[in-house]
């Protein structure tokens, strides 16, 4: 997997790769992380996918960020 690219933003981490014929988008916050998989035949190029990280999905992607942390506290609370 090779890194081709980085969105600069304040809140995440935001790299692109490039295996297997696809893009690879993976969003960081803190311990947790969330990778969208879009194949090459799919966009015209590294701009397109970069045109694909909007506000709109960086919004949904906290909601699941925040319910992945309630999960994962939760499964503490069972131990």
């Amino acid at each position: 997997m090779r890194l081709i690219s980085e969105i600069p933003h304040g809140r995440y981490k935001i790299q692109i790769f490039n295996y297997n014929s696809k893009f690879i988008v993976k969003i960081e916050l803190d311990q947790y992380e969330q990778v969208y998989k879009i194949n090459e035949t799919d966009v015209n190029g590294i701009e397109d996918v970069k045109n694909m990280v909007t506000d709109i999905l960086l919004g949904n992607a906290l909601k699941r960020f925040v319910e992945m942390r309630s999960d994962w506290t939760e499964s503490f609370k069972s131990l």
